[in-house]
């Protein structure tokens, strides 16, 4: 199983969409104009402005064209998770969202305007601007949403320290997305109330200061978030692969690991800490209705992603 997981992470294509970045992001720390009042930017799940004793939080991610077209109100409604998510993930509280759209048929315009709406609604974010273009060559969907944290709370995907614990935490009430076996929707179908509960775990270890580091878990699934915690955290990471679990509903549907760890498992995190402060994380994520777990370890290898099984390892790649 080491060998051929490891294989998948490699040919994983949106591991290496988000290793092939990297080149981008580094022109841009090069070349960009620089200002004091920026405290993080490129790498992060939010990038944090200075703003008094708080960090004004910003995000943008878009929604491939496939899922825009294919299946227009999931987009929608994924432009707002995919952000908030980001915001969460560093500890912070979503404050607005802005949308960029262009549609050719007013039909899937109309579709992928209510999945926004819808996921306005269900995560209590409020859309306070966009562009929007009612007679496009083609689909676009994109998001920009801002939230903020006190400075002190602010949790960055860059802090992770040699020998911390790597812990993954996963809404395991979830189902298998419509759209593709690995989406793995857990937000739907639930309330406002209980989609927010269980985000709100980050907002709770971001105040108590107990985490290194943090990401939510994209699309690029639990390896390829890893990878860019690992990245930006200037370390590597040795993960357990019998410690990760699988939701029983995907078990029943006889997903193996490789299934999973492509998976865009909504409502996750990949969080960082010290021994001493892991069973209080694990705790809070519990009391908020995921279930988490120790996977793994932060190395002194950089940016080197190891599997092993308690026995044996393989060396997967850097990022």
């Amino acid at each position: 199983m080491l060998k051929r997981l490891a294989e998948s992470i490699r040919n994983n294509e949106n591991v290496i969409q988000k290793k092939e970045i990297s080149p981008i992001i580094q022109f841009i720390k090069e070349n960009s104009f620089k200002t004091e009042r920026i405290f993080s930017d490129m790498g992060e799940d939010s990038a944090a402005v200075r703003d008094g004793d708080k960090y004004i939080l910003i995000t943008t991610d878009r929604i491939i064209t496939f899922f825009v077209e294919n299946y227009p109100f999931g987009a929608g409604f994924s432009s707002i998770l995919v952000s908030v998510d980001d915001i969460y993930a560093c500890g912070g509280k979503p404050l607005g969202a802005s949308i960029i759209l262009s549609f050719k048929k007013k039909k899937i315009g109309n579709q992928i305007l209510k999945g926004i709406c819808y996921g306005s609604n269900k995560f209590k974010v409020p859309i306070i601007r966009g562009h929007t273009n009612t007679n496009g060559t083609c689909y676009e969907l994109s998001s920009t949403m801002i939230g903020e944290i006190s400075k002190n709370h602010y949790i960055s995907a860059g802090g992770a320290q040699i020998n911390d614990n790597i812990i993954l935490a996963v809404d395991f009430n979830g189902r298998i997305g419509k759209a593709s076996k690995y989406f793995f929707d857990t937000t739907t179908f639930k309330s406002s109330e209980e989609v927010l509960r269980r985000r709100k775990a980050m907002n709770v270890i971001a105040e108590k200061k107990i985490a290194t580091s943090s990401k939510d878990i994209s699309n690029g699934g639990i390896f390829g978030s890893i990878f860019q915690l690992i990245k930006y955290s200037k370390v590597g990471a040795t993960i357990n692969i019998n410690k990760i679990h699988i939701p029983p509903i995907l078990n029943e549907a006889d997903y193996d690991l490789i299934t999973y760890s492509k998976m865009y498992l909504t409502t996750s995190f990949i969080v960082t800490a010290p021994d001493h402060n892991c069973e209080p994380i694990i705790n809070i994520f519990k009391d908020h209705g995921l279930t988490a777990n120790v996977i793994g370890k932060i190395i002194n290898e950089k940016n080197l992603l190891r599997l092993n099984d308690g026995i044996d390892s393989v060396d997967v790649m850097k990022f």
